[in-house]
């Protein structure tokens, strides 16, 4: 805010010193307000606000004084919205000060500087009197050096909901306190048999711990009326976490988790926060009904996802939480409907759609805001959260003067709704944003905190509100679709995202038939498909892309590593011989059900069996080879090539083929005759060789005979009986 001086002419038109019928006046200060205690204050509470106030202009304010300003009730809700909306001191409009004794005097307050202060003032020095929502306005005002007249130089509105004693009818008021994050997890999985989950990165654990987002939702929600709405793939995921997860590295690999104590702390502390609440659980993962309503209906299979995302939702609050939770809930996303968004969120069973005020809307026919509860056909019920309560800490709550000015604003609407001149008791619900930051979460907590002293409202949980009686004057009517937001529909699933998770199931379906243990992947890469259609991708669709392309890719890998080894090209020498073929199997489990099926190129050179092809059924164990071996039988000379190929049991090509040469001979009759004549030959060679052999071996020990004979000595007739066998040898 800026000071306008300048020439003196200017400054007295400025600042004329008829304040009444001056318009808004510009400022040199910035008035922020801190905190505001309490909150609600009943009569004898002393009510302390304590801020800063900053000289954003160029000249020293003197003789300042920060005081505070009381108006008159604001009549309707649209009212306090135009007073949150105001800028600048508007004399009239604003109202005047207070006893200036309850005034904080700043003597100087330089260019640039920062003041803080305290005002403490009685409340039965506020002049309250009917019940209703008080304008408070704190200022500074002061001279500077070209105006020296006192002037109001700075201004901070908000809001003082006065209800001393309990209202004859309270409302009941319902906040929606939702436990909802991001996709973390990939459809990887250990090779062990705990199959321990993969995540994308670790930034879960910093969401869990006591000061993250999701450590201060359980312990803040803990202690409030609320109604849990959780995304049971939360759940699952911070469960896996207590049992030992992995976490992917850059590279493309992953190391052990490091944060399973944190899982375990936060887990035990949502479990003991919950006893006794409601808890409704979304649809796993969350899924965009929007995006399936407008983008992926068309899309074979898609719409089926979701009656099994309900299933989980419900066993995974009773398996990990141990208590009963409501799935009779959908939630598009800032509860934005159309026809076909209602269809798509009551498809799998949900009967009330909690929808919001800015979307199923009052034409303002009634003069009151009615009950949350909307019948709009076909056996459901919209259940319509209050557009003004449910955005009230959307914006950047870390700064205490606006978190300050949030709870205030809220606590106002809710007064003035309970206020609205009506006889029936309703029943109102808050449904703010799905993943609010820690700031927004702390500010929704203090906003609860001041409205339980239940002067106003009472406590109320999202199933009585969807079964609350509703107003019969209520509109009920659906927005058509060109009604839906176009900035949500932006950022909406394309018709793609749909059509590549569809060809993912197809793989799956196609690949878990050959399993001996299917549910090692149908399991995780079923969630995983929920987790492709969550709520949490709008904004982010480079993100959600890489995500569905990893999956799809990581599956694939899956599937190939059950394949036929590529074969060398081979030579069959004989009119039949056996071809053997081997098949990996490089999963953890066994693979069944598989058709292992050859087929030559030509039959008439080369057949399998009695045509040109044959099959086997094929089993193989986890981290085996199998080789299974084909009879063949060749008709004629020549290469002839050979597909090896894997089927499914139904018949559907598994894998790539596996392609490889078969050189086949054809061996005639005449070939026969002539090598049986080689065969003749060779024998009779043999033969003669061998009686060859013989006669020398004959010859050469007739011949040593001799040669002994001749060297004997003479003995007379003995001799004459030698001489006679000698000659008988000679011979």
């Amino acid at each position: 805010m800026v000071l306008l001086a300048g020439t003196p002419v200017l400054a007295a038109l400025v600042y004329s010193p008829a304040p009444k019928a001056q318009a808004a006046q510009a400022t040199a200060v910035d008035v922020q307000l801190t905190s505001m205690a309490p909150a609600a204050p009943v009569k004898g509470d002393t009510l302390t606000i304590s801020g800063t106030v900053v000289n954003t202009g160029s000249e020293t304010i003197n003789d300042a004084h920060v005081g505070l300003r009381v108006g008159p009730t604001l009549a309707d809700r649209s009212s306090i919205d135009e007073v949150a909306e105001r800028s600048g001191f508007r004399a009239g409009a604003d109202p005047g000060e207070i006893d200036p004794a309850y005034a904080v005097k700043i003597a100087s307050l330089p260019s640039k500087v920062r003041h803080e202060f305290t005002l403490t003032i009685p409340v039965n020095k506020l002049e309250l009197d009917k019940d209703g929502v008080y304008q408070l306005g704190v200022s500074l005002s002061g001279a500077t050096e070209s105006r020296p007249v006192e002037q109001v130089l700075g201004i901070e509105r908000t809001f003082l909901p006065w209800q001393p004693e309990a209202a004859a009818k309270r409302a009941q008021l319902t906040y929606v306190w939702p436990l909802i994050s991001p996709t973390h997890v990939t459809a990887e999985t250990g090779s062990d048999e705990t199959q321990t989950p993969v995540f994308l990165d670790d930034s879960l654990a910093e969401e869990l711990k006591p000061q993250g987002r999701l450590g201060q939702m359980v312990s803040l929600g803990k202690e409030l009326p609320i109604t849990w709405v959780i995304d049971p793939d939360l759940l699952y995921t911070v469960d896996a976490m207590t049992k030992g997860y992995r976490v992917r590295t850059p590279d493309g690999k992953s190391v052990q988790g490091r944060n399973k104590a944190v899982a375990e702390q936060w887990l035990s502390s949502l479990e003991t926060a919950v006893q006794g609440k409601k808890v409704v659980a979304l649809p796993f993962a969350d899924p965009d009904l929007a995006s399936l309503a407008h983008r992926g209906k068309d899309v074979s299979g898609t719409l089926g996802q979701l009656r099994p995302a309900t299933d989980k939702a419900k066993q995974a609050v009773e398996t990990v939480l141990h208590v009963p939770a409501s799935t009779d809930f959908s939630w598009p996303v800032d509860g934005a409907v159309d026809p076909s968004i209602v269809n798509v969120a009551t498809s799998a069973g949900a009967h009330n759609v909690l929808t919001r005020s800015d979307s199923l809307g009052e034409t303002g026919s009634l003069g009151y805001t009615p009950s949350a509860a909307r019948p709009i056909g076909a056996g459901a019920t919209a259940v319509v959260a209050d557009a003004e309560l449910s955005t009230a800490f959307e914006g950047d709550m870390l700064s205490a003067g606006t978190s300050t000015l949030a709870v205030q604003q809220f606590l106002a609407h809710s007064l003035a709704l309970n206020l609205q001149k009506t006889d029936e008791q309703r029943s109102f619900v808050v449904a703010p944003q799905r993943m609010p930051s820690v700031s927004q979460v702390n500010s929704m907590a203090a906003a609860l905190r001041a409205l339980q002293a239940g002067r106003w409202t009472q406590p109320g949980d999202l199933e009585a509100a969807a079964a609350a009686k509703p107003d019969p004057r209520a509109a009920t009517q659906v927005p058509g679709a060109g009604q839906y937001p176009e900035a949500l529909r932006k950022q909406e699933l394309p018709v793609a995202a749909f059509e590549k998770i569809r060809t993912t199931q197809n793989t799956l379906d196609h690949f878990k038939v050959i399993l001996a243990a299917p549910d090692r992947v149908e399991i995780p890469f079923g969630n995983t498909t929920n987790r492709e259609m969550s709520a949490s991708w709008r904004g982010r669709p480079d993100e959600a892309g890489v995500y569905r392309d990893q999956v799809q890719n990581y599956l694939l890998d899956l599937t190939e590593r059950v394949k036929v080894i590529p074969k060398s090209d081979a030579t069959l020498s004989g009119h039949s011989a056996t071809i053997p073929i081997s098949v990996q199997n490089s999963l953890v489990q066994d693979v069944h059900d598989l058709v292992l099926r050859v087929q030559s190129a030509n039959p008439t050179r080369l057949m399998f069996g009695d045509s040109g092809q044959a099959e086997q059924q094929v089993t193989v164990q986890g981290d085996h080879t199998q080789t299974v071996k084909f009879p063949a039988n060749a008709t004629a000379s020549g290469p002839v090539e050979v597909t090896a190929q894997l089927f499914t049991k139904d018949g559907v090509a598994y894998g790539k083929p596996r392609k490889f040469t078969v050189e086949a001979t054809e061996i005639t009759p005449t070939v026969m005759l002539v090598i049986a004549g080689g065969v003749l030959l060779l024998v009779l060679a043999g033969i003669k060789m061998y009686a060859s052999r013989k006669r020398v071996a004959a010859r050469a020990a007739a011949e040593e005979g001799t040669q002994q004979s001749d060297e004997s000595p003479d003995t007379g007739p003995q001799s004459t009986e030698g001489s006679g066998t000698g000659e008988t040898v000679d011979r």
